[in-house]
């Protein structure tokens, strides 16, 4: 599980971290995670907009459909990116806007967790709270997000991480070990109690 690399810019290694990748690729799990360990808050791009909004996404989706969604969810990572110091998991779709990717990747250091479909497809399949997924064949679907947005998320990563089906835990420290190249730092392991669940699934989200 070789991460690609690529070379930081100065204003990426201002200490933002923040991932990228399709649904169900583990991007809030492991986020949580690695914010812990670097003892920094975390933030989920779509939690966020259901705060603002005061609805599920999927209501969102149904009134004002995904171009509707695209927006809020353009104005949320525009406010976090600006923020120092944070752990941001954002939706699998926040690529799609050229405005994202240029924040994401001017902003902190990007994390893709890539996943093949068919891996994707297992981990979403009994989720009813995911919109673009509520389809004839949610597994074709996913094989034709991977195939457009892909490029997009390598696009505005610095590292690309093959997640694969390795424990929660081996992804938090693969992704510790690239940030530190990066300069940025996490704090000593913290004991059993608080790692992660090697068992956890991936938590439901929507939106993406």
């Amino acid at each position: 599980m070789m991460p690609e690399m690529e070379s930081l810019s100065h204003e990426s290694m201002q200490g933002n971290v923040f991932f990228v990748g399709l649904m169900g690729a583990g991007k809030t799990t492991v986020g949580r995670w690695v914010a812990r360990r670097l003892g920094r808050p975390f933030f989920d791009s779509d939690h966020e907009i259901e705060a603002k909004t005061g609805v599920r996404i999927p209501v969102i989706f149904e009134h004002e459909g995904e171009a509707g969604f695209r927006v809020r969810e353009a104005q949320v990572i525009d406010e976090l990116t600006q923020c120092n110091g944070i752990v941001l998991a954002t939706g699998g779709g926040a690529v799609l806007k050229a405005e994202n990717r240029m924040h994401l990747k001017s902003r902190g250091v990007v994390v893709y967790l890539r996943a093949n479909p068919h891996d994707l497809w297992l981990r979403t399949r009994r989720d009813r709270n995911r919109p673009l997924l509520q389809t004839g064949d949610p597994r074709a679907r996913l094989e034709q997000l991977y195939a457009e947005r892909d490029p997009l998320y390598r696009e505005c990563a610095h590292f690309v991480i093959e997640t694969g089906r390795p424990s929660i835990n081996a992804l938090v420290h693969t992704v510790l070990m690239q940030l530190e190249m990066a300069g940025i730092h996490a704090s000593p392991a913290p004991d059993s109690p608080n790692t992660p669940d090697d068992h956890a699934e991936h938590p439901p989200k929507a939106g993406e």
